[in-house]
């Protein structure tokens, strides 16, 4: 082929024209104004874009949804895991306490210290239990209520 461009049909291959090769080709820009025309809505198209994006809005809420749930486990899964660190620490301290609890009870350690206050171990009857429900009648009362009789001058 010719590196000419070819606006006729039918060139052989070795570059020579046939001496009839039809009806030329050729080719013309028509300009088109569409400005005058009003498109028509189709209302099948219409009712198509509503359901998708009916479709659409609805998918996004479940996606949205799913995403609010997910990080919302996600936060309750870390809030669970500090209170049990703060339970456990609390525990530990519990423990701690309630063996400092033990230690400052212990029966050796009060007498210990009140030896080195001077004071003496309690005599028989000097000791009144004081977790005792009903007290002995027998024992002498520390208070007593008395009836008020009022007498009127005349």
């Amino acid at each position: 082929m010719s590196a000419a461009p070819a606006i006729f049909k039918g060139i052989l291959r070795n570059g020579h024209r046939p001496c009839w090769n039809g009806t030329p080709e050729v080719y013309f820009a028509k300009p088109i104004d569409n400005s005058r025309q009003v498109k028509l809505e189709d209302p099948k198209r219409g009712h198509e874009m509503r359901q998708f994006g009916v479709a659409l809005g609805s998918l996004f809420l479940l996606v949205m949804t799913y995403t609010w749930q997910h990080f919302k486990a996600v936060e309750y899964g870390y809030k669970v895991e500090s209170l049990k660190a703060q339970r456990d620490g609390l525990i530990e301290e519990n423990r701690v306490l309630r063996l400092e609890k033990a230690s400052l009870r212990a029966p050796e350690r009060i007498d210990k210290i009140a030896r080195e206050y001077g004071m003496q171990p309690p005599r028989a009857g000097q000791v009144m239990p004081m977790d005792s429900a009903l007290p002995d009648s027998s024992a002498p009362e520390m208070a007593s209520v008395a009836a008020v009789s009022v007498i009127s001058a005349p």
